[in-house]
């Protein structure tokens, strides 16, 4: 965490290592953000990613902002997402441009589950996604716990 951002695991990761980088004012949009909260965000972004690629092993990162509903986004808090990749990880969905159907459909819809504890859900796109089951909280903290240990070895 940061003065301005935080770093979390996702619930239904769409490939290993699949975290969300957000600002900690809790702000719908990325225009909404002030100049130092995007700065923040995204040295942020670069610093999560450097551990991720290490950590996972992967040679590239996927990095994208749903920004809105017409984008896909499921939850109204701006959040990034950080994907490590491999060379042809997704050539069985179809090649590595795969990532940006699972983002937009339902397997991107990361508010999903979580709105489903609450009982209620905002009024933004209600996708369903039976083949990617959430996460246990259990496994969720242990991997937030490890990454957490692991930002410490990353230089700001």
């Amino acid at each position: 965490m940061t003065a301005h951002s935080f770093a979390l695991v996702n619930i239904k990761p769409l490939l290993p290592g699949h975290v969300l980088v957000s600002p900690r004012r809790i702000i719908p949009r990325l225009s909404d953000l002030s100049h130092t909260e995007v700065t923040d965000l995204f040295l942020t972004v670069q610093r999560v990613g450097r551990m991720i690629e290490r950590v996972y092993g992967a040679s590239s990162l996927n990095i994208a902002i749903q920004d809105g509903p017409a984008a896909g986004q499921s939850v109204p808090h701006l959040h990034t997402h950080l994907i490590p990749r491999h060379r042809a990880d997704l050539d069985e969905r179809g090649g590595s441009d795969a990532i940006y159907g699972m983002l937009e459909g339902e397997e991107g819809d990361v508010g999903k589950h979580h709105w489903e504890r609450l009982g209620r859900r905002p009024k933004f796109p209600t996708v369903d996604d039976k083949a990617r089951q959430p996460r246990s909280d259990a496994e969720m903290t242990a991997e937030a716990h490890q990454l957490a240990e692991e930002m410490d070895s990353v230089p700001t």
